[in-house]
């Protein structure tokens, strides 16, 4: 890949202790320290979209409240299907 085509450089400053860290975990994860940087962005702009959706559809339903009718369909559908007894069996017990 081409970096000037498809990236742009950039700087930042970290604190020593974080540098170190990301340093540690770019080695253990076999990977340069920029991919690492750019996979955990990528990852918390991910979880802020995510927040942003629950807050979206938590001031939804503040507004208009889900009817009881609407619970009992949801929570129909939402049924867990049963274990298989293979499954279970091989589950230790604690």
């Amino acid at each position: 890949m081409e970096l000037g085509r498809y990236m742009e450089t950039v700087q930042i400053v970290l604190d020593k202790k974080l540098l170190r860290a990301t340093d540690q975990a770019a080695r253990q994860m076999k990977q340069n320290r920029s991919a690492l940087v750019r996979e955990a962005l990528r990852e918390h702009l991910r979880r802020l979209e995510t927040r942003a959706w629950e807050e979206r559809d938590r001031e939804g339903y503040s507004r208009q409240p889900q009817t009881p009718e609407e619970s009992r369909l949801w929570e129909a559908e939402a049924a867990w299907p049963e274990v298989p007894t293979v499954c279970a069996r091989r589950i230790p017990r604690r």
